[in-house]
C-alpha cells in the first residue's frame, strides 16, 4: 500500500511538473515569460502569506488550548472524554500540526486566486477623478477597497476558524464541562481564549462596518446604482455608529477577559445587536418608506444625476453626439442624390448567409472550411474604400481520422477569401476580390502575402510541424495542385517559430503526457526540428498572454504587411466604479448571431469598460502583439507597471494595421444597451422612464426573440462631411419590445469605426465618435420590425417571393440595414434564394427597400430604389456587374440575364396572364381572354426554353464536378463556381 501511494504521488507530481514545464516552454517561445513568472511568483507569495495567516493562529489556538487544559484525575469509568483523549493521544502531535497545515493550504489556495486584485492594489494609478460623496479618487474603489475588504474578510475567517478550533480543544480536554445540573462550566483559560477571539472578531467587524460606508457607492440594489438618499442620510451614518460600537464592545471583551467579569461585555454585545437591528435595518427602512417614498422624485434627483453622470463616464458615453433628426416618411424624387457616398457602398452581401456560398465556390477540398459567420472589413481598391466580406480558408480535420492525419498531415488552412460587400456577380454569387488556390484578385496573390493559416478559430487542438531544411521529405499537406502529371497535392514544411520544440525525448514525453498521446512519443514523423503548435485560437492566445484583460468574443482576419493577422480587441473592466450601473456582459452582447459564433460570448458583471488594448495574432506563426490603444487609461497603466515589456505603444502600429482596426462589436453592444436608458440626461425625466428605449429584436429571426445585431457599413451621418466605416444600430420604444406599442423608430446610433489615417501609429481623430440621432415622437418612422412587416405584407413582394420558392427553393431574408439618408430612414434588405440540394448555397436574387411605409422591390438595388422613390431616386449604386447607376434615376442593366432569372420572369408573366384571362372570362370579354392566352403560350414557351438551358447546364457541370479533383489549380475556382451555381437552381 505504501508503495502504491508513493508511486501515485510521484506520478501526480510528474504530471503537474510536466504541465508546468510545458507552460514555461509556451510562454518563453512567445516572449511573454514575464506574464507566467509574475503570476507564479505573486500567487506563491499570496499563498505563503495566506498560509501563515491561517495556519499559525489555528496552531497557536490549538496549542494554547491544550497547554492550558485542566489537570485533574478523571473518573475512567464515567468520563467519556477521557476515552476520546486516550484514542487521540497517539496522533495528537500529528493533528496539532496537520490540521493547521491543511486549513492553511485550502484557504491560502483560494486566496491566491485573487492575485490580479493584489497586483492592481500594489501598482495602482490614480484616475484623477473623485467620487461625488466622499471625494476620494476613484482608484480607491477600484483598486484599494476590494483588497482591503478581501483581507478583512480573510482575517475574520481566520479568527472564527481558530476560535472554533480552540473551543473544541478546550471541550475535548475538559476546559468546558457540562455539569449534571445542566450548567456549563468554563475554565479561566477558556474565558480568556473566548474573550480575545470575540474582541478580535468585533474589531474586524467594526472595520467591515466602516468599509461598508464606501461600498454603498457601488450598490446595485436601489432604483439606480450607487448611494441614494436613504444610503447617504441613514445607512452611511448608522454604519459609522456600528463601527464605533463594535470597537467599544471589543474593548469590553478584552477587559472582561482580564478581569474575569463578563456581565458588561455581554450587555454591550446585546446592545450592539439591538443597535444593528434598529439602526442598520429598521431606521433605513423607516426613512425609505415614510420619508423618501412619498417624495422620491424630488429627494432622489441629486443621486440619480450622479448615477447618470458616472454611468456615462464609466462606459465612455460622456461625449455622445446627440442630435435631433426630423426624419421624413414621404418619398420624393432624387431624394438620395445628396447621399451618393452612402448609397454607392450599401452592403448587399450578408456575412451571416454567404458562408455556404464561400464554401461551395472556394472550399475546393473537404479538409477546408469557412466560419459560419463571416466578417466585414474594408479595403482600398482603385483608390476607393470598399466594404468587404472576408474569411480565411481554415483546415477542418475529421476527428475520426488517424493520428498522423489529424496532427501531422492536416496542419493548416490556406488563403484568404474576400468579396465585395456592395455588389455581387452574375447569378447573385459573391463578387470576389481575392479567391482561389493560389490566391488571385485585386487584393494581391500568394506572392504578396503569406497564405498559410496555422492559427485560426477552427485549427486542430495541436499539430506537430517543422523539419530540417535539407533532405527532409515534407509531411504537411499544403494545397491542391494539378494532378495531371501524377503528382498529389503539394506538401510543405513549417518554416517559422510557432511553438515549443519537441525535438528531444524529454519534451516529447512532456507533451505526450499533456495531450494524453503515446503516438506523439513514438511517432517516427516527429524529428529533431519538430515544433508543437497548440492553444491556437486568436482569443485563447490573447487571454493566456494577457490574463488581466477581458477579450472580445469576435476576432477578425486582415491582410497586413504581407501577413494574415487576426485582430482582437481587449478590455480593462471593473465592477467597482462608484454610482455606475452594472451590466451582465453575456446578456448585453447576446444577439441573433452570437449563437452561430464558434467562440463563447463575454461573461461576467461589470460597471466600467474600456477598449484599452488592440492585439494581433499572426495566422502563420501565432506571434502575439499587444498595443496600448488607450494609453491614459489608469487600469491599463497599472498593468503596464506590472508587465513593462508586454504591451507596446500604439504608435508602433503600422499604417496598414491601423487601416484595419475597427470599433469593437462587444463594446458597442454594451454601450447601446446603456444608451437605451442613459440617452436621457435629465434626472426627472430619467426617473419617470417616459422615454425608455430598447434594442429591437432581429426581424429576420422568427423562431425566437433575440436582439438585432449591430452592422458594419460605410455611411455618412447627417452631420458628417464624408462617409466613414461605421458600426450602427437602432432603438425602438421599450414598450414596443413587449408588443404594447407600435414598432416605430426612436433612435439611430453609429460609432465611427475606422481608425486609419494612412500613417503609422496615428489614430483618426474621429475614431470612436458615437453619434445618436433622436427621431421626432410626432412622426411614426417604422422601426426594423415594422419595416419587415411592410415587406412581408406587400402583395407584390409576396407574389414574387412565392414564385422564387417554386422548385423546392428556400427564400432567405438577409440582414435588414438601416441608413439615415434622403432626409429619413431607408431600409435595405437583400433577398437570397437557396435550393434544397446538399451542395446548394444562397444567391442574391432580389433587393427589398423601404422608406416610411412605402416599399420597393426589384432585381437590383438601383431598380428597387427607383421603384421606391417614384421612378427616380437619384441614388448612385453599384450594380451586379460592377457598373454604376444613378444621378437621373436610370440604370445600367447587366450585360446578360441568366437562365434562372429568365425562367422566373416567364413564370411570373404566365401567372399574370392566367389571372387576367380568368377575370376576362368572368366578364365575358372573349377577345381579352384570347389575348391573355397568347401571352400565356409565349410565356410558357420561354419558360420551357429557360428550363431546358438550366437542365443542360446542370448535366454538363455535374460531369465536370466528377472530375474536379483532376482539374488544375488555376481552373478550380471557375469550375467549382459553375458547379455550385448550377446546384442552387430550383
Amino acid at each position: 500500500m505504501i508503495t502504491i501511494i508513493v508511486v501515485a504521488i510521484l506520478v501526480a507530481g510528474f504530471v503537474f511538473l510536466a504541465n508546468f514545464y510545458s507552460d514555461i516552454l509556451w510562454y518563453t517561445q512567445l516572449g511573454f515569460e514575464e506574464v507566467l513568472w509574475t503570476e507564479i511568483i505573486t500567487r506563491t507569495l499570496i499563498f505563503l502569506v495566506g498560509f501563515v495567516l491561517m495556519a499559525v493562529p489555528v496552531w497557536f489556538s490549538l496549542r494554547s488550548a491544550y497547554k492550558h487544559r485542566p489537570v485533574y484525575a478523571p473518573d475512567t469509568t464515567t468520563d467519556s472524554l477521557y476515552r476520546y483523549q486516550r484514542q487521540l493521544e497517539p496522533v495528537r502531535r500529528l493533528m496539532m500540526v496537520g490540521i493547521p497545515i491543511a486549513l492553511g493550504v485550502f484557504s491560502a489556495t483560494a486566496l491566491s486566486s485573487q492575485w490580479k486584485e493584489v497586483l492592481l492594489f500594489l501598482n495602482q494609478v490614480e484616475f484623477g477623478k473623485t467620487d461625488p460623496e466622499f471625494g476620494l479618487d476613484l482608484s480607491f474603489y477600484i483598486n484599494t477597497l476590494p483588497v482591503i475588504s478581501l483581507l478583512v474578510g480573510y482575517l475574520i475567517s481566520v479568527v472564527l476558524i481558530a476560535g472554533i478550533a480552540g473551543i473544541l480543544t478546550h471541550y475535548l480536554y475538559g476546559g468546558i464541562r457540562i455539569e449534571e445540573r445542566g450548567g456549563i462550566k468554563f475554565s479561566r483559560a477558556v474565558q480568556v481564549h473566548v474573550g480575545i477571539a470575540a474582541a478580535l472578531f468585533l474589531i474586524l467587524q467594526g472595520v467591515t462596518f466602516f468599509l461598508d460606508r464606501y461600498a454603498t457607492l457601488t450598490n446595485q440594489s436601489g432604483r439606480v446604482a450607487g448611494a441614494l438618499y436613504t444610503d447617504v442620510n441613514a445607512v452611511i451614518p448608522t454604519k459609522t455608529i456600528l463601527a464605533i460600537a463594535a470597537i467599544i464592545v471589543a474593548i469590553l471583551f478584552i477587559v472582561g477577559a482580564v478581569l474575569g467579569r463578563w456581565k458588561l461585555p455581554l450587555i454591550g454585545a446585546a446592545m450592539m445587536v439591538v443597535t444593528a437591528i434598529v439602526a442598520g435595518g429598521l431606521y433605513p427602512y423607516v426613512v425609505q418608506e415614510y420619508n423618501v417614498q412619498p417624495s422620491e422624485k424630488t429627494l432622489e434627483k441629486e443621486y440619480i444625476e450622479r448615477n447618470i453622470n458616472m454611468t456615462r463616464d464609466a462606459y465612455g458615453l460622456t461625449d455622445v453626439q446627440m442630435q435631433p433628426y426630423r426624419a421624413e416618411v414621404d418619398t420624393k424624387q432624387n431624394a438620395l442624390a445628396k447621399d451618393s457616398a452612402t448609397t454607392t457602398n450599401i452592403r448587399l452581401l450578408d456575412p451571416n448567409l454567404v458562408s455556404d456560398a464561400f464554401s461551395q465556390l472556394q472550399q475546393f477540398r473537404p479538409y477546408y472550411s469557412f466560419a459560419s459567420t463571416l466578417n466585414v472589413d474594408r479595403y482600398e481598391v482603385d483608390g476607393s474604400m470598399q466594404d468587404t466580406v472576408i474569411a480565411v480558408r481554415e483546415v477542418s480535420v475529421d476527428p475520426n481520422d488517424s493520428w498522423v492525419n489529424q496532427h501531422i498531415t492536416y496542419t493548416h488552412g490556406y488563403g484568404v477569401v474576400a468579396a465585395y460587400g456592395a455588389k455581387v456577380a452574375n447569378g447573385g454569387r459573391p463578387s470576389f476580390m481575392l479567391e482561389g488556390i493560389p490566391s488571385t484578385g485585386v487584393l494581391g496573390d500568394d506572392s504578396t502575402y503569406e497564405p498559410r493559416i496555422y492559427f485560426g478559430e477552427s485549427s486542430p487542438s495541436y499539430s506537430v510541424v517543422g523539419g530540417p531544411t535539407e533532405n527532409w521529405d515534407p509531411r504537411e499537406l499544403d494545397r491542391p495542385q494539378d494532378q495531371s502529371d501524377g503528382a498529389g497535392d503539394a506538401k510543405t514544411t513549417f518554416q517559422g517559430d510557432g511553438g515549443p520544440s519537441v525535438g528531444n525525448f524529454f519534451n516529447r514525453l512532456v507533451y505526450s503526457i499533456k495531450f494524453g498521446s503515446t503516438d506523439l512519443l513514438l511517432s517516427g514523423d516527429v524529428n529533431s526540428e519538430s515544433q508543437i503548435l497548440y492553444d491556437r485560437t486568436p482569443r485563447e492566445r490573447v487571454e493566456k498572454v494577457a490574463p488581466y484583460l477581458t477579450v472580445d468574443s469576435n476576432a477578425y482576419p486582415a491582410i497586413i504587411d504581407g501577413r494574415v493577422k487576426w485582430i482582437v480587441d481587449a478590455y480593462t473592466t471593473s465592477n467597482e466604479y462608484p454610482y455606475s450601473q452594472s451590466q451582465r456582459l453575456d446578456s448585453a452582447v447576446t444577439d441573433s448571431l452570437t449563437g452561430q459564433q464558434t467562440t463563447a460570448a463575454l461573461s461576467g458583471q461589470v460597471n466600467y469598460l474600456r477598449n484599452s488594448v488592440k492585439a494581433t495574432v499572426d495566422a502563420y506563426d501565432g506571434s502575439v502583439e499587444l498595443y496600448a490603444w488607450e494609453p491614459d487609461e489608469p487600469i491599463l497603466q497599472a498593468w503596464q507597471k506590472v508587465f513593462p515589456t508586454s504591451i507596446k505603444p500604439f504608435s508602433e502600429m503600422s499604417a496598414e494595421l491601423m487601416a484595419h482596426v475597427r470599433y469593437p462589436e462587444d463594446q458597442f453592444k454594451v454601450q447601446r444597451e446603456l444608451l437605451s436608458l442613459y440617452h436621457v440626461t435629465n434626472p426627472e425625466d430619467f426617473y419617470e422612464s417616459n422615454d425608455a428605449w430598447s434594442v429591437p429584436n432581429d426581424p429576420t429571426v422568427t423562431e425566437a426573440s433575440v436582439k438585432q445585431p449591430p452592422y458594419y457599413l460605410s455611411l455618412r451621418m447627417p452631420d458628417q462631411e464624408e462617409e466613414t466605416f461605421s458600426l450602427t444600430s437602432t432603438f425602438i420604444p421599450a414598450s414596443a419590445a413587449s408588443g404594447a406599442q407600435r414598432n416605430v423608430l426612436y433612435g439611430f446610433l453609429s460609432a465611427e469605426a475606422d481608425a486609419g489615417t494612412g500613417e503609422a501609429g496615428v489614430k483618426s481623430e474621429g475614431y470612436g465618435t458615437l453619434r445618436l440621432l433622436e427621431l421626432p415622437r410626432s412622426t411614426s418612422v417604422p422601426g426594423p420590425g415594422q419595416a419587415q412587416q411592410n415587406f412581408d405584407s406587400n402583395t407584390t413582394v409576396s407574389r414574387e417571393l412565392n414564385l422564387l420558392r417554386t422548385g423546392a427553393s428556400n427564400v432567405l431574408n438577409g440582414n435588414l440595414l438601416s441608413l439615415p439618408v434622403g432626409g429619413g430612414i431607408l431600409y435595405v434588405q437583400p433577398v437570397y434564394v437557396q435550393s434544397t440540394g446538399q451542395t446548394s448555397y444562397p444567391t442574391l436574387r432580389k433587393v427589398l427597400v423601404s422608406f416610411g411605409d412605402r416599399v420597393g422591390f426589384a432585381a437590383t438595388l438601383s431598380e428597387a430604389l427607383d421603384d421606391l422613390f417614384e421612378g427616380s431616386s437619384g441614388a448612385v449604386v453599384t450594380e451586379e456587374d460592377g457598373t454604376s447607376s444613378g444621378g437621373d434615376g436610370g440604370t445600367t442593366p447587366p450585360a446578360e440575364v441568366d437562365a434562372q432569372t429568365r425562367l422566373k420572369q416567364a413564370l411570373a408573366e404566365a401567372d399574370a396572364a392566367i389571372k387576367a384571362g380568368q377575370e376576362a372570362l368572368a366578364e365575358g370579354d372573349f377577345a381579352k381572354y384570347g389575348e391573355e392566352q397568347t401571352k400565356l403560350q409565349s410565356a410558357l414557351s420561354r419558360a420551357i426554353a429557360a428550363d431546358e438551358e438550366i437542365t443542360g447546364e446542370a448535366a454538363t457541370e455535374s460531369g465536370a464536378a466528377e472530375s474536379s479533383d483532376a482539374a488544375s489549380t488555376e481552373s478550380a475556382p471557375a469550375s467549382e463556381s459553375a458547379a455550385a451555381e448550377s446546384s442552387s437552381q430550383p
